[in-house]
């Protein structure tokens, strides 16, 4: 898979609720772009503004002033870092979606590892019904 040149975003939130970005890329000038402003309750932290992954996941995480909270994102799926300052209800939903992905990935990790040591013993099994394994062997 191609992976394009990577761009440095940094998301400065102003005071009309507007956001902007500098966006510097790899190759070329420099940009400022302005986006309007996203409704806390409305935003998905936990999906990429750029590609759309639903793997996004916080790097720093800190106090912005009552409830608010400055956090730095990554999306490991186009490696894009973005910062911005985000209202309580809108990080309590990413702080759930974070604890829901664990587990997802605590409940696949015990599901492999169970299925990993049934094969080891079905295998131990044969070989001792083949007589491949003698008193000596430990």
């Amino acid at each position: 898979m191609r992976r394009r040149p990577q761009d440095i975003v940094t998301t400065i939130d102003l005071p009309s609720g507007k956001i902007l970005e500098v966006v510097h890329p790899e190759a070329g000038t420099p940009f400022t772009r302005v986006k309007p402003p996203i409704a806390d309750e409305d935003r998905d932290l936990s999906v990429c503004e750029a590609c759309s992954a639903n793997l996004v996941e916080p790097l720093e995480w800190e106090s912005a002033g009552d409830a608010r909270w400055r956090i730095t994102l990554h999306c490991p799926n186009c490696d894009r870092v973005s910062e911005g300052v985000f209202g309580q209800q809108c990080v309590d939903r990413f702080d759930e979606n974070l604890d829901d992905a664990t587990a997802a990935m605590v409940h696949d990790l015990k599901r492999l590892e169970r299925a990993r040591l049934e094969h080891e013993v079905e295998t131990f099994v044969r070989a001792l019904n083949a007589g491949a394994i003698l008193p000596e062997d430990f």
